[in-house]
C-alpha cells in the first residue's frame, strides 16, 4: 500500500531520530521549513508533527516549536530508512530463513543444505580437538588469531593471486564481523558507501547500523556498470565500495579482467577503498580476477569466511588488509570482542587440513553444476528468465513472468511455508520488483518446484 504524504514526513523524522542525527531535546525544523524540504503542504507537516507528538516521539513547546522527546528509544535499524513490506525487508527475510525448521523449503536462503556440507571432515576435526591440550578449551585466542590458520589462509589466498602474508591477516568470528570491523575502522556516520544494485541484502542492513548513506550502482554480468560507477564516484565521493567479485550475490555474475582494472583505476583516482567479500571462493571452477590480487592489498581489503563450504555453526572469518591497518583492526577486535574464538579457529584449521576436505569441495562444485542446470531448465519452463547463466555458485537471478511481482509472490509463498528471496530485498533503488534470487541447492525437492509452479500459475 502506498504511503500518504503525512506518513512520508513521519518516516523522515523517525528515521533521523533512529539514526541519532536528531538527538534527544533537539529542535525540529519549523513547519514551513519542513514543508519546503519535503515538498509538501504546511498542513501535511502539521498533521505529521501532531501524530508524532501523540505517539510520544516528539513534544511541542508552545511558542517555540517541536522537539525530540527527552527519552530516546534504542536505536532501531529497521526505522533507519523507508518502511518496507515484510517480504522485502532484509531483517525480516533473514529471520524467516534462520528460524525456519529444517523441513521447510528455503529456496530464498543463502546457504547449502546440511547434507551438502563435509560432515566427515568436521567430525574428524572434532575428534582431533577432543585430544587437544586444556588451554584450547579455556583460554582466549590471540588478537590476530590462530597462527596456523592464518598461514593456511595465506596459502589459499596466494592460490587466487592475493599476496597476503600471515601477519596481514586478522581472524574474526564471521565474514559479517570482518566487514563490521573494516567499517568501524574507515567510516564515520554520514559517510557515503557504494554497493552494487542489486547486492547482498545484509550489506545494507550492516551499513544502516553504521549510520552511513548507501548509494547503489547498477550491476552487469561482467561487474558494475562502469559509466554509472564513474558518475557516482564523481558526484557522491563514497569512502567505500563493498562488493562480491568472484561469484556475485545475488546475480551469480563474475567480474571481468577489463572491468576489474577500470574499477581499480577509478577507485584510485577518487581516493575510495574497496571491500571485496570473497566468501564464495571455494565454489569457483575457474578463478576469476581478484581486485585484492590486482591491487596488492593497497586500496582493497579482502574478507572471507568458511560458513558456506564448511559450517555456518563454526563461526570463523578473516580480513586481509594493508600492513598499516592491521594494528587498528586488532584494536577494534579487542574493543568489541576481546579475544578471538580460539575453539572455532582450531576446529576450522583441523577441518581444512583434512585431506578429504578438498575432495568434498570438488564434489560440491560438481553437484552444484548439476543442480544449476536442472533448476534453470525448470525455471525457464515456468516462464522465469535467468538474467545471467552463472558459471559457478548456488544462485540464479531470474526475471519474473510478465505481470508477476516478486514481492507479492514471496508473500503468497509464505502461506505455504516456502521462504523466497524477492528482488527488491537486494536492491537499494527498489528497482528489482520483477526479479527473484533462487538457491539451486535448496530446489532439489520436487515439492518445492511444484509449489512454485502452482504459485506462478495463480498469477
Amino acid at each position: 500500500m502506498a504511503q500518504t504524504r503525512t506518513e512520508m514526513v513521519m518516516d523522515t523524522i523517525t528515521g533521523r531520530i533512529a539514526a541519532r542525527s536528531l538527538s534527544a531535546g533537539a529542535r525540529l525544523p519549523s513547519v514551513r521549513a519542513m514543508a519546503r524540504s519535503q515538498q509538501v503542504s504546511v498542513s501535511t507537516v502539521v498533521e505529521a508533527y501532531n501524530r508524532l507528538a501523540a505517539e510520544g516521539a516528539i513534544r511541542a513547546r508552545p511558542g517555540s516549536g517541536f522537539y525530540v522527546a527527552d527519552q530516546l528509544a534504542p536505536m532501531a535499524l529497521a526505522a533507519m530508512g523507508p518502511r518496507l513490506e515484510m517480504e522485502i525487508d532484509p531483517f525480516w527475510v533473514s529471520r524467516q530463513s534462520l528460524v525456519a525448521q529444517d523441513a521447510r523449503p528455503k529456496p530464498g536462503c543463502g546457504w547449502l543444505p546440511p547434507s551438502w556440507l563435509p560432515e566427515a571432515s568436521l567430525r574428524r576435526a572434532l575428534r582431533k580437538l577432543a585430544r587437544a591440550e586444556a588451554s584450547v578449551f579455556s583460554e582466549y585466542g590471540t588478537p590476530l588469531g590462530l597462527a596456523g590458520l592464518r598461514q593456511l589462509i595465506a596459502r589459499r589466498l596466494a592460490e587466487r593471486g592475493v599476496p597476503a602474508a600471515p601477519d596481514r591477516i586478522v581472524l574474526t568470528e564471521s565474514g559479517t564481523q570482518a566487514i563490521d570491523l573494516v567499517c568501524r575502522l574507515l567510516l564515520e556516520p554520514g559517510d557515503t558507501v557504494l554497493v552494487d544494485d542489486p547486492c547482498y541484502f545484509n550489506f545494507q542492513a550492516l551499513l544502516r547500523a553504521h549510520r552511513v548513506r548507501i548509494v547503489g550502482v547498477p550491476h552487469r554480468p561482467d561487474g558494475p556498470d562502469l559509466a554509472a560507477f564513474e558518475a557516482v564516484l564523481g558526484a557522491e565521493r563514497p569512502r567505500l565500495y563493498i562488493t562480491n567479485c568472484a561469484i556475485h550475490n545475488p546475480t551469480g555474475a563474475t567480474l571481468s579482467p577489463a572491468v576489474a582494472h577500470r574499477v581499480l583505476k577509478l577507485a584510485d583516482a577518487h581516493g575510495m577503498t574497496i571491500v571485496e567479500d570473497d566468501i564464495f571462493a571455494d565454489f569457483e571452477t575457474t578463478p576469476a580476477p581478484r581486485l585484492a590480487g590486482l591491487d596488492g592489498l593497497e586500496r582493497v581489503v579482502q574478507i572471507g569466511s568458511f560458513s558456506k563450504t564448511l559450517s555456518a555453526a563454526a563461526r570463523c572469518g578473516f580480513i586481509a588488509a594493508r600492513a598499516d591497518w592491521i594494528e587498528g583492526l586488532v584494536d577494534l577486535k579487542i574493543a568489541t570482542a576481546f579475544g578471538g574464538g580460539r575453539l572455532n579457529e582450531e576446529l576450522v584449521l583441523a577441518a581444512l587440513s583434512d585431506g578429504a576436505f578438498r575432495t568434498a569441495t570438488e564434489a560440491m562444485r560438481a553437484r552444484l553444476a548439476t543442480a544449476r542446470d536442472r533448476a534453470i531448465a525448470r525455471l525457464e519452463a515456468m516462464g522465469l528468465v535467468p538474467w545471467h547463466h552463472p558459471a559457478a555458485g548456488m544462485f540464479v537471478w531470474c526475471r519474473m513472468p510478465e505481470g508477476i511481482e516478486s514481492g507479492a509472490l514471496a508473500r503468497r509463498a509464505l502461506d505455504r511455508d516456502i521462504v523466497l528471496a524477492p528482488g527488491n530485498v537486494f536492491s537499494v533503488s527498489r528497482a528489482a520488483g520483477r526479479f527473484m534470487r533462487f538457491n539451486v541447492s535448496q530446489m532439489e525437492d520436487e515439492a518445492v518446484l511444484g509449489a512454485l509452479e502452482g504459485l506462478l500459475a495463480e498469477g
